[in-house]
């Protein structure tokens, strides 16, 4: 048996609504309903126009890759080195990045065409993670490549 990988938390208040929509494999930021502010990270109101009303709205689950780090140290015996932590840059909402990670060393270039996929890591939590988009020519080599 394996070691047990740590979860997130997936029915708190504030970040709910993204754990859901992961579940149905759908990326969903909040938003406000008032000003249409993202509001990432995700909070109860919007710092905008202090509106109480916000609501999770799907995504395209397309990006670019902002930035990226490798970790060779390991830091928890459920995730074995290398893996490489990758932060998008939301296609629809540049103001939002998320994170996720490769496994190994891929190559990879700031700008890099990404898209969302979904891990299901327990019973009901899924991760959206991130790997390269097909090039034009529709390919995009495998990310797990080191």
């Amino acid at each position: 048996m394996g070691t047990l990988r740590p979860l997130p938390v997936v029915d708190d208040h504030d970040t709910e609504g993204f754990f859901a929509a992961a579940r149905r494999h759908e990326l969903a930021i909040r938003m406000c309903s008032a000003c249409g502010a993202v509001l990432h990270m995700p909070v109860a109101y919007c710092r905008q126009c202090g509106s109480w009303e916000t609501t999770w709205q799907p995504v395209s689950g397309r990006g670019s890759l902002y930035s990226w780090t490798v970790v060779a140290h390991q830091v928890h015996p459920a995730f074995p080195v290398p893996y490489t932590l990758v932060l998008v840059e939301l296609e629809d909402h540049p103001e939002a990045r998320l994170v996720g990670a490769i496994g190994g060393r891929p190559a990879l270039r700031a700008g890099q065409p990404m898209e969302v996929w979904f891990e299901s890591v327990a019973d009901d939590v899924v991760l959206p993670q991130w790997r390269p988009a097909p090039d034009e020519d529709g390919t995009a080599g495998d990310p797990h490549d080191t």
